[in-house]
């Protein structure tokens, strides 16, 4: 809890000091770009065997980089990954995908994100329990700007992942079948335009 505090807190102060950083930095979207960034997240599961219980808060992060076609459209990469550490073991769920980070317009930093590509699931219990599948990432943001390249990101994203399978390390067989996972996050980066 104490982060989603310290989220809202700075969340407050960007709130504060944006009108004049927008004033002094207009957005400009060119060229290489990279972004990374921390937050929380609410996650849940679903299995074959299995009911979807209560949500699970834990860590999230993500990292970001590609290319500028244009003023309105970014096209990269991310990784957006969640942890939760409980009774010794870490279960960690992340997506890599490949991504389009849309500006309805340019002269503003608001974005629509989304992107395809790969979910993976993996709880290091002994033995430890994993499985890779397809998934997909939705996002919305806003790009703060500080500095002339240089930006405040806080973002809120929809991570979804059909894993599958998940098996037991060292031959010890299926664990679940499909299994289906999701977080919801709210997050702050810094992005590098």
């Amino acid at each position: 809890m104490r982060i989603v505090a310290r989220l809202i807190a700075l969340g407050g102060v960007l709130l504060t000091v944006a009108p004049a950083a927008r004033a002094q930095y207009p957005q400009r979207r060119e060229g290489f770009w990279i972004g990374f960034g921390l937050g929380y997240g609410s996650a849940n599961i679903s299995c074959d065997n299995c009911s979807s219980g209560a949500r699970t808060g834990g860590v999230t992060a993500f990292l970001k980089l590609g290319g500028t076609p244009s003023r309105n459209v970014l096209i990269g990469g991310a990784i957006n990954g969640w942890s939760h550490a409980s009774g010794g073991a870490t279960e960690t769920m992340a997506n890599v995908t490949g991504s389009v980070y849309f500006y309805p317009v340019a002269a503003s930093g608001l974005f629509l994100t989304g992107g395809l590509g790969l979910s993976d699931y993996h709880v290091d219990t002994s033995p430890a329990v994993s499985g890779t599948g397809w998934g997909f990432t939705a996002g919305v943001g806003y790009d703060i700007r500080v500095g002339r390249n240089v930006s405040l990101t806080p973002v809120a994203d929809f991570v979804y992942g059909g894993v599958g399978d998940l098996s037991v390390s060292g031959g010890g067989g299926t664990f679940a079948t499909g299994w289906k996972q999701n977080v919801v996050d709210f997050g702050l980066g810094v992005t590098f335009h």
